[in-house]
């Protein structure tokens, strides 16, 4: 996530930088900071912003699971934590879940998938 962003998605919310910093647990001067572009948005902060932001767009929690979108076979089902959960809407928010195959080592890397999968973009 980068500034514009981030900033974008305060505004969405109707936040003020304070009311931003406080929904995500951190400092009036992190959020200037990541607004300005000063300091690298930290994988948490964006994680906890994207949550913030799906729950306030409805139309994500009536769209079909990932596992429906995606055709997931029964083996691969049972072994993904959105499954688990029944969160086929929040697979995107969950780590260790199974896109493409494969678990993914890190949220940057998880991100990169995910920015371009329905499910993702339906909650946005």
């Amino acid at each position: 996530m980068d500034k514009n962003e981030f900033k974008s998605y305060r505004n969405q919310m109707d936040k003020t930088q304070k009311q931003m910093a406080q929904l995500l647990g951190t400092s009036l001067k992190a959020i200037h900071s990541y607004e300005q572009g000063w300091r690298t948005i930290p994988p948490a902060v964006e994680r906890q912003m994207l949550f913030l932001v799906s729950r306030k767009n409805n139309s994500a929690r009536n769209s079909k699971p990932c596992w429906k979108l995606k055709n997931c076979e029964p083996d691969q089902k049972k072994q993904c934590p959105a499954w688990e959960f029944k969160s086929g809407n929040l697979c995107w928010f969950i780590n260790g879940t199974i896109c493409n195959g494969s678990v993914h080592e890190n949220w940057n890397d998880k991100m990169k998938i995910c920015r371009s999968c329905e499910v993702f973009t339906s909650a946005f």
